[in-house]
C-alpha cells in the first residue's frame, strides 16, 4: 500500500514539477527576449535575502509536522500561527534592512524592490501548513491542481508587464502573484482551517526537531546565494544576471526531478523510520531511479547548450553558455546529497544534519575564497570540487544509520553516470563538428543520444532502468504489458 502510494506520489509530484517547470521554461524564454541580464541580476540580488527570510519564516516547522507520527488540530494550529508570526518578523527585518542592502550593492533601486518582493514571505506563511498536510497524506495530485494555474497566470502576467517595459518589476510580479494564487487555491481546495488554539508544549516539540533543520537550511541558503552576492559585488549586475539566469535554466532540469522524488520519499519513508532494512532498500531504489533519469538529462543539457541558446535566446545571453555547462557538471552529485540528507531527517538526526551542513559551509567558503580570483569560471569550477568533497560527510552517516555504504551507492549510480557521460560526450563532439542548423542539431543529436542511452542501459542492465519501467508500468498498463512480454521472451 505504501509503495503504491509512494509511486503515485512521485508520479503526481513529477507531473507537478514538470508542468510548473515547463511553464517556467516558457515564461523564461519569453522574458529573456524582453528583459536584460541586468534585470535578472537585480532579481538575483533580491533573491539572496528573500530566500534567507523565507528560511526564518519556516524554521523547520513544516518538516517537523510532516515527520510527526500523529498530528492533531492543536499541533496544526500551533504550527500555523508560529509560521505567520515568524513570517512577519522576517519581513520586518527585510523592510528595515533594505537600505543597508542597497548601500552594499550601491544600487538604490533595491530598497523599493526588496520591500515589495519581501511580501512573498508573509504570503507563503499562510499556506505552508496546508502544503504540509497534503504532503503528509501523499496527496500531490491536489497540490498539482493548485500550483499549475498559479504558475500559468503569474507567468502570463509577468510577460505582459515585461512587454510594456516593466523591466525587473515583471519578475517581482511573477514572484508575488504565483505565491498569492497558490495560497488561495490551496485554501480553496484543502479543507483544513485553523482554530484559535495554541500549545507552547507542542511548539517546543516541533521546534526542538525543526530548529536544527532551520539552521542547516539557513546556512545552505546563505552559502547557495553567497555566489550571487560575490559575483554581483565584484562583477556587476549584468554578470550576476547571466549567472542567475544559467542557474535558473539548470534548475529547470535538475531540481524538477530531485525535488519531486525528495518531496515524496521523505513523508513516505518517514513511516519506515524504525525499520532500517526496508528504509535502506527504499532509498536504494530512489537513488537508482533518480540517477537513471537525471544523469542523461543533465549531460545532454550541457552537450546541447550552445544550439539550445541559439534557438531560444537572444545573443546577449550567449556568455551564459559556459556557466550553464559547468553548473551541470557541478550538479551531478546533487541527488546523492539530497537522498543522504533525507536519511538523516527520516531517522530524526537533525543534529547530524546541522553538523554536516556546518562542515560543508566551511568547505564552501574556503573554496570560494581561493576560486573568486579566477573570475566566474573559477567560482563555478570550485563548485564542481565542492560537490565531490561534500559527498563524503553526506554518505558517511547513511552507512552508519542504515548500512547504505559509499561502495553500494557507487554501484547504484555509476552505471547510469558512465553511460550518460559517454553518450553526451559523443553528442558534444558531434555538435562541435556539425554543419546542421541549431534546430536540427538539437532534434537529431538529442533523439539519437536519448535512444542510445536507453539501449545501452538495457544491454548493460542498469539497475534504475528496469526499476523505472516497472514503476511506470504500475501507472501505465501498456508499459506493464511490454515488460511482461520481454520477461517471457
Amino acid at each position: 500500500m505504501l509503495r503504491a502510494r509512494t509511486v503515485s506520489g512521485i508520479f503526481w509530484t513529477f507531473l507537478e514539477q514538470f508542468s510548473k517547470r515547463g511553464i517556467s521554461l516558457l515564461v523564461t524564454l519569453l522574458l529573456a527576449r524582453l528583459l536584460l541580464p541586468e534585470d535578472f541580476g537585480l532579481l538575483a540580488m533580491i533573491s539572496v535575502f528573500v530566500t534567507i527570510a523565507s528560511s526564518l519564516m519556516d524554521s523547520g516547522i513544516k518538516q517537523a509536522v510532516i515527520r510527526r507520527k500523529e498530528v492533531d488540530q492543536d499541533a496544526l494550529n500551533t504550527a500555523f500561527y508560529a509560521n505567520i508570526f515568524l513570517g512577519l518578523v522576517a519581513y520586518l527585518i527585510l523592510y528595515v534592512g533594505a537600505p543597508y542592502i542597497a548601500n552594499f550593492y550601491d544600487e538604490e533601486r533595491l530598497i523599493q524592490l526588496i520591500r515589495v518582493a519581501g511580501l512573498v514571505v508573509i504570503i507563503n506563511s499562510l499556506h505552508i501548513i496546508q502544503s504540509a498536510i497534503l504532503t503528509r497524506d501523499l496527496n500531490f495530485k491536489l497540490q498539482l491542481k493548485a500550483s499549475i494555474p498559479a504558475s500559468f497566470i503569474s507567468g502570463v502576467t509577468a510577460v505582459f508587464v515585461a512587454y510594456f517595459d516593466g523591466g525587473v518589476w515583471a519578475l517581482i510580479v511573477q514572484l508575488l502573484l504565483s505565491s498569492l494564487l497558490l495560497a488561495l487555491f490551496l485554501w480553496w481546495m484543502q479543507n483544513w482551517r485553523p482554530s484559535f488554539t495554541f500549545d507552547f508544549l507542542v511548539l517546543r516539540e516541533l521546534y526542538s526537531f525543526g530548529y536544527k533543520l532551520f539552521l542547516a537550511n539557513l546556512l545552505t541558503q546563505i552559502t547557495k546565494n553567497i555566489y550571487v552576492l560575490v559575483i554581483a559585488s565584484l562583477f556587476g549586475a549584468a554578470v550576476a544576471g547571466l549567472y542567475y539566469f544559467s542557474h535558473r535554466i539548470k534548475e529547470l532540469v535538475v531540481d524538477q526531478l530531485v525535488r519531486a522524488v525528495q518531496k515524496v520519499t521523505y513523508p513516505a519513508l518517514s513511516k519506515l523510520q524504525d525499520e532500517s532494512v526496508r528504509l535502506k532498500e527504499g532509498y536504494r531504489k530512489v537513488l537508482q531511479v533518480t540517477t537513471f533519469i537525471l544523469y542523461p538529462c543533465v549531460f545532454m543539457l550541457a552537450a546541447l547548450a550552445s544550439p539550445l541558446f541559439d534557438i531560444a535566446f537572444p545573443d546577449r545571453w550567449k556568455p551564459a553558455i559556459p556557466y550553464l555547462q559547468i553548473m551541470c557538471i557541478a550538479s551531478l552529485l546533487y541527488p546523492l546529497h539530497a537522498i543522504n540528507l533525507n536519511i538523516l531527517k527520516v531517522k530524526g538526526r537533525s543534529d547530524l544534519y546541522l553538523g554536516i551542513s556546518v562542515l560543508k559551509k566551511v568547505m564552501t567558503f574556503s573554496i570560494l575564497f581561493f576560486s573568486y580570483r579566477f573570475g566566474v569560471i573559477g567560482i563555478l569550477i570550485g563548485q564542481v570540487f565542492l560537490g565531490v568533497l561534500a559527498y563524503i560527510p553526506n554518505s558517511y552517516y547513511s552507512d552508519k544509520l542504515i548500512g547504505y555504504s559509499v561502495v553500494e551507492q557507487f554501484k547504484d549510480f555509476f552505471p547510469a553516470f558512465i553511460i550518460s557521460s559517454f553518450v553526451s560526450g559523443v553528442v558534444y563532439w558531434a555538435v562541435s563538428i556539425s554543419y546542421f542548423s541549431s534546430t536540427l542539431e538539437v532534434l537529431i543529436y538529442g533523439v539519437l543520444g536519448s535512444v542510445a542511452y536507453i539501449l545501452l542501459c538495457a544491454v548493460f542492465r542498469v539497475p534504475g532502468f528496469s526499476l523505472f519501467f516497472e514503476m511506470a508500468g504500475g501507472r501505465f498498463p501498456i508499459i506493464r504489458k511490454m515488460l511482461l512480454k520481454s520477461k517471457h521472451a
